[in-house]
């Protein structure tokens, strides 16, 4: 007798209820959570170290003959180090946010101290911030206020740190390295602490040496100096050597306490360098010579960069979509440098033909106006593999140009100075002079009394 075959009968639905819906609705949320944390987790941790003025060419790791850097030089041996990297501006905020929006200064609107660039932008930071990065910036020079640059909203934590009064004793101006340390390494602690798996983006701004500079007595028998007999280069780079130091010590701290396994990318750089003297003039910000020019850069990541020197043109606008493009994140259309990210795991070559461009203003303006950006633009520069050429627009026009090759402190221009700029610089300077027009609209902050003498300290206000 054959058998008839009963297909089971499914089960009856049986009502979830509040308690199980609650549990469906925790697990799913779990869920969710732990995917977010695996996916951030993928990413390393970043620490951007800049430090204000420092020049390429006093760093010994670049063949300086006193001993300024080991700690910084170490780190160099370890990565990538471009040799030919320059600022966009030698003044500090408009470098730093070029720096991190990847945009020339007449765009972001940023082009002197003092003057906030625009709202809403893309940056590194904001970039990684949406990839579940924790963002934080610990800044100890004053022109750095938020309320002067609008660098505090790419950041979920933006850090003024001033404690100390290094302007002859006169007004809190800027942070001594050991506090800036001590905070970012303080919030770093609690981060690690209450999210352990999420990666962090850690940027810190020292401010040494920055003038007036002062003498590191500690650093004076490995320099072969003295006190009574040093003067303001001398104290320079005992600047260097006490800051050289400090950086030591922030990423040797950094990576004691960390959650992963996953090596951190580390980024060194300035934001612009210092004239120590150089065509009679000490400071930066006013012209496009190479002292104030050419900038340290250099990025370290443990079994992920070989050590290589990239001799290319490199800009500071560069900075940003490099460190993306290393994490595998997309680079915002928005960014204007150049991804070395490639070249930099392929061991490639640089992009032929490349030019950069830059633009000197005056430091700081005491009353903002419409035109206070067009009224700041003092010099305009490119650069190339054939040479440096700059055109200076306040007063009198005058134009040079120089072999870097043969004369790298740019002391013979071979050109008239009276002569017509070159197609390229000209379209460079068209281009700053719209940009600038077209940031007119752009409020200013009105500055108080205090403020104007704190940049005028800093050398910003004639």
């Amino acid at each position: 007798m054959d058998e008839t075959r009963i297909a089971p009968r499914p089960s009856p639905a049986v009502p979830l209820g509040r308690g199980g819906w609650a549990a469906f609705l925790v697990f799913g949320v779990l869920f969710v959570a732990l995917a977010a944390q695996a996916q951030a987790r993928r990413f390393p941790d970043i620490v951007l170290v800049t430090v204000d003025t420092l020049r390429f060419d006093r760093m010994s790791g670049n063949g300086y003959a006193r001993p300024t850097s080991p700690y910084v030089d170490a780190l160099t041996r370890r990565g990538a180090q471009f040799t030919q990297a320059r600022t966009v501006e030698p003044l500090t905020a408009p470098a730093l946010a070029s720096m991190l929006t990847s945009r020339h200064p007449q765009d972001h609107g940023a082009t002197r101290n003092g003057l906030p660039m625009r709202a809403g932008l893309d940056s590194l930071a904001r970039t990684l911030g949406k990839r579940g990065y924790r963002t934080a910036a610990f800044v100890g020079n004053w022109t750095l206020r938020d309320e002067l640059t609008g660098l505090g909203e790419h950041f979920d934590v933006y850090n003024e740190v001033f404690s100390r009064k290094r302007w002859f004793g006169l007004m809190f101006g800027e942070a001594t390295a050991e506090h800036l340390n001590s905070e970012a390494l303080g919030w770093l602690g609690e981060h690690r602490k209450t999210s352990p798996t999420t990666p962090v983006f850690l940027w810190v701004h020292y401010v040494e040496p920055h003038a007036p500079y002062r003498f590191h007595r500690q650093f004076a028998g490995r320099l072969g100096l003295h006190r009574r007999t040093a003067d303001a280069s001398d104290r320079y780079d005992t600047e260097i050597a006490f800051v050289d130091e400090q950086v030591g010590y922030l990423l040797a701290e950094f990576q004691q306490g960390m959650n992963s396994d996953v090596p951190p990318l580390v980024i060194f750089t300035a934001d612009h360098g210092e004239s120590l003297g150089e065509h009679d003039y000490w400071g930066h910000g006013r012209h496009l010579y190479e002292a104030t020019l050419h900038i340290p850069w250099a990025m370290s990541w443990q079994g992920r960069l070989a050590p290589q020197k990239v001799d290319g043109l490199a800009s500071i606008l560069d900075l940003a979509p490099t460190v993306l493009g290393l994490v595998g994140l997309r680079v915002p259309e928005s960014f204007q440098g150049f991804d070395w990210s490639e070249i930099l795991r392929s061991g490639g070559e640089a992009p032929e033909g490349r030019i950069t461009y830059h633009q000197a203003h005056r430091g700081a303006v005491s009353n903002p106006g419409p035109q206070s950006r067009r009224r700041g633009l003092l010099e305009v520069g490119v650069v190339s593999a054939d040479g440096k050429e700059i055109l200076r627009i306040k007063g009198q026009h005058r134009r040079q140009r120089f072999d870097l090759g043969a004369d790298p402190t740019e002391l013979e221009s071979l050109v008239d100075e009276r002569s017509k700029p070159s197609a390229e610089l000209a379209a460079w300077l068209e281009t700053v002079r719209q940009g600038l027009a077209a940031s007119d609209d752009l409020a200013a902050p009105v500055l108080d009394g205090e403020a104007l003498e704190r940049l005028r300290a800093l050398g910003y206000i004639d």
